[in-house]
């Protein structure tokens, strides 16, 4: 019934004509506002509300009396040439904006949209529309706030996602290596794409964060780096001590949910054994950190900084590439000439560095002599190891004395980790 009433020519007309006069009306009101903001809207009007609802429904019954569009074509020419003379007169009386024969253009491809495309695609043309309009204010601030490099960085990142991720072939083409370009260059843009994230809204969403949220979203971008960057603030903020400890047991935290997300897009067959894990721990410590940092004094705390750079360099991505064929390697080697035990050991050293290269070549290889648990269980054991990696930085950055709930914590966060992994593995 509903498909019936969906493909009717008097519903789309309906359609056409209500979206062709809310366009108007919400173009108008966006011109009285721009108009009371800064006084520079003088000029003459392309016409109200019923204006753009005859554009529309000028296209919808042109498009339907000639599906050659012939008719319809002749009528867009027409109000080209009446666009081309507003704009004329505008250039004349010193204005430059295209915004209102753009809307109406646009207003009037509604017909053969409606018609040619599903329904769902005429409401979506219309709340962009919407969207775009209300969105000046928010073009502004960015424009003043975003640097032009950010430009040149999603640029980076569309050039490994979208332009060389669907180039890597999706068969075994290195020797010895027991995965595919395509599996390996998949690994690059999620880590990517998730220490990107992290880096947007930790720079341009939460700009002046107290030191519990940054903790948190340095942890969704490298749990690592955010520790180093707030054990550096244990010893010029010492009465604040116990809040950026408290921080850096939530970057930890982060660490292991940021893994279960890397494991749902890389290989969700490996979250049976480590959801459990995980969760418990990295909720645990937030929600501890959380509880603790409320119960004590309620200081938000300056802004520590990024963490570290913009993650999305080309040459960190191919040089996390190699560092996942290598650990891939490395891995298969041991465990073919130690066995398992070996593997567990290697994930514990592997814990002292970066551990991403590690995790997802376990995730993304092929490993026979190895079951999936234990594959999981060196998972664990590595994040586990990592975070004595971040309690020895806080003592050697920050000391003792200042950071010894963060130390503890970590020491205690990392034999959890570790117990549970042996058991795993075990």
């Amino acid at each position: 019934m509903l498909t019936q009433l969906l493909s009717q020519l008097w519903f789309h007309f309906v359609l056409v004509a209500m979206f062709g006069f809310l366009t108007g009306m919400e173009l108008r009101e966006y011109l009285l506002e721009k108009e009371q903001q800064d006084r520079e809207d003088r000029f003459p009007s392309l016409g109200s509300a019923r204006t753009y609802t005859y554009i529309a429904l000028l296209g919808f019954v042109f498009y339907h009396l000639d599906p050659g569009f012939r008719l319809y074509l002749a009528g867009m020419g027409v109000l080209a040439v009446l666009f081309a003379l507003y704009y004329y007169r505008k250039l004349q009386q010193g204005g430059s904006g295209i915004l209102r024969p753009l809307i109406g253009l646009i207003v009037y491809s509604y017909g053969p949209v409606i018609t040619l495309l599903p329904p769902w695609f005429l409401v979506l043309l219309f709340v962009t529309t919407v969207f775009i309009l209300n969105a000046r204010p928010l073009a502004h601030r960015l424009t003043e706030t975003i640097d032009n490099r950010e430009l040149i960085t999603l640029s980076k990142f569309l050039l490994l996602a979208a332009v060389i991720l669907p180039l890597m072939p999706d068969r075994a083409v290195i020797p010895f290596v027991p995965t595919t370009p395509f599996k390996i260059w998949v690994a690059v843009v999620a880590i990517s794409a998730i220490s990107y994230l992290g880096y947007i809204l930790q720079r341009y969403v939460f700009p002046s964060q107290g030191y519990l949220l940054t903790g948190l979203l340095g942890g969704l971008y490298s749990s690592t780096a955010t520790t180093i960057v707030l054990a550096r603030r244990l010893r010029g903020q010492p009465r604040e001590a116990g809040q950026i400890s408290l921080a850096i047991l939530s970057a930890s935290g982060m660490m292991y949910l940021r893994l279960l997300v890397l494991i749902a897009i890389l290989n969700a067959s490996f979250l049976r054994p480590t959801v459990i894990p995980f969760l418990l721990l990295g909720v645990g410590s937030i929600l501890v950190s959380l509880f603790l940092i409320r119960r004590g004094e309620k200081t938000a705390g300056p802004q520590p900084g990024n963490p570290t750079r913009n993650p999305l360099e080309l040459g960190t991505a191919f040089l996390f590439a190699l560092l996942f064929i290598v650990m891939l390697l490395v891995s298969k080697g041991v465990l073919h000439q130690f066995g398992t035990p070996g593997l567990q050991v290697l994930s514990f050293i592997v814990g002292f560095t970066d551990i991403d290269p590690f995790v997802l070549s376990l995730l993304k290889g092929s490993y026979q002599n190895a079951s999936l648990e234990q594959l999981a269980a060196a998972i664990v054991i590595a994040s586990g190891s990592n975070n004595f990696l971040k309690a020895l930085y806080t003592f050697i950055i920050g000391g003792w004395k200042s950071g010894r709930v963060a130390i503890v914590a970590l020491v205690v966060l990392g034999l959890l980790t570790l117990g549970y992994g042996g058991m795993m593995a075990w």
